[in-house]
């Protein structure tokens, strides 16, 4: 008697599946034994031991123990996962010590499971989650961008004040942060370094912090085009950052306009100040200037400096997503700010940034950002320059050589 078609399939069937059931290898376990001693191996025992050693742990998490409580009561409500039948979740206090020790560090997820005791899937979750948490909590009150006159002028007395430049806005730069290259982008990120980057544009205020931080931008475009991607300059060039009109230098009579300072990869603008470059200083009052720029522009640069070498993760090339890396740098420029804010003499003590003598002379104590990994703009040839921004230039020489002037700016013009 003949087979019927099927019966043939269900033959086939059944000698498939037991084909599949003799090569199937052995399912792994789900997680290794030594990740499920957790409890006893993660570095948060050591952290608790750093409790009777302040500097250790200032120095394993970049904060005092107080400072850490605080982040943590502040993030905790946006990390926190709920326990399931299978295991216990990761408590947000691991979550957010992997997350700094990331950032501190810059040691790669495969690296960081040894002392987290975390295996580098669940990182490569934690990390870009938390800083997103991080950046999300922070923002708001630790990366205030002004928002009226009022706030614009607080920041220009504080740089009068500190830095003896009236009218100061801000200090602008930007800095190449080194990534590795993504895959399937080609030359998008490539920069003229021979590099592959992502462009971080900030502005700090006198205090060292950012007031803005702008980053994203692939490596590839032009650093002069850096900041005309940024919603900042389409503000400011559409005139709607609300900066206060021209006035009185108070003290004096000299009228001057409210700028910004910036060096010579930026544009010469009515609202942003760079020095005379040095094929043009004929005269000691363009040096005298440049002098005067000098001081109040080192500002983002020392702001730069103190992140970088606080946070290790900017002398590395950033090994994740261009997405997860925004995330990353973010929380880092928070933290920043949230730092100099509530840990100031633990984050940054004076030995961080330049300091300078009753007599004008700067000490450098080597926190700059030529220690990591961050690239400078490139210089930008200048083009045609508008005769309302030469003419502000010139003004603010004439105040800084006239009554502006400070008993020791002649000791730096040869």
């Amino acid at each position: 008697m003949m087979a019927s078609k099927g019966d043939d399939a269900l033959a086939v069937l059944a000698l498939l599946l037991t084909l599949n059931k003799r090569v199937r290898k052995k399912r792994e376990k789900w997680c290794k034994d030594w990740i499920l001693k957790r409890k006893s191996y993660s570095h948060v025992n050591l952290l608790n031991e750093f409790k009777f050693e302040p500097k250790d742990f200032q120095n394993y998490l970049r904060m005092d123990e107080k400072t850490y409580l605080k982040l943590l009561s502040l993030v905790s409500p946006f990390i926190i996962k709920k326990d399931t039948v299978m295991r216990k979740s990761i408590s947000p206090h691991q979550r957010l010590t992997a997350t700094l020790r990331f950032l501190a560090t810059g040691r790669s997820y495969e690296d960081l499971k040894y002392s987290t005791i975390i295996s580098p899937q669940a990182l490569g979750k934690i990390i870009p989650e938390t800083c997103d948490a991080l950046y999300k909590v922070l923002r708001k009150q630790y990366l205030k961008f002004p928002k009226c006159q009022e706030d614009w002028k607080e920041i220009a007395d504080l740089f009068e004040a500190r830095w003896n430049f009236p009218h100061c806005l801000g200090a602008i730069d930007g800095k190449h942060i080194d990534i590795i290259l993504p895959a399937g982008s080609g030359s998008e990120f490539f920069n003229y370094k021979g590099r592959h980057s992502m462009v971080l544009l900030g502005i700090a205020n006198a205090k060292y912090q950012f007031i803005l931080a702008d980053f994203g931008t692939n490596g590839r475009i032009s650093d002069g085009g850096v900041l005309q991607n940024t919603k900042f300059f389409e503000m400011l060039t559409k005139g709607d950052l609300r900066i206060p009109t021209e006035e009185y230098v108070k003290g004096n009579g000299r009228n001057l306009p409210y700028v910004f300072v910036a060096d010579d990869a930026f544009a010469l603008r009515s609202d942003m100040m760079k020095p005379f470059r040095q094929a043009d200083l004929n005269s000691n009052e363009k040096k005298i200037f440049n002098y005067r720029l000098s001081r109040a522009r080192r500002i983002i640069e020392n702001t730069f400096g103190i992140l970088a070498a606080r946070f290790r993760i900017f002398h590395t090339q950033i090994n994740v997503e261009p997405e997860n890396i925004i995330k990353i740098v973010m929380a880092a420029v928070v933290l920043h700010n949230f730092l100099i804010e509530n840990s100031p003499k633990s984050y940054a003590p004076k030995q961080c940034v330049q300091e300078e003598n009753a007599d004008g002379t700067v000490i450098n104590y080597g926190y700059n950002t030529q220690n990591s990994s961050m690239e400078n703009l490139e210089q930008r040839n200048p083009g045609n320059i508008n005769d309302t921004a030469k003419n502000v230039r010139e003004n603010f020489m004439y105040y800084f050589n006239h009554e502006g002037s400070v008993p020791w700016q002649n000791n730096y013009i040869n």
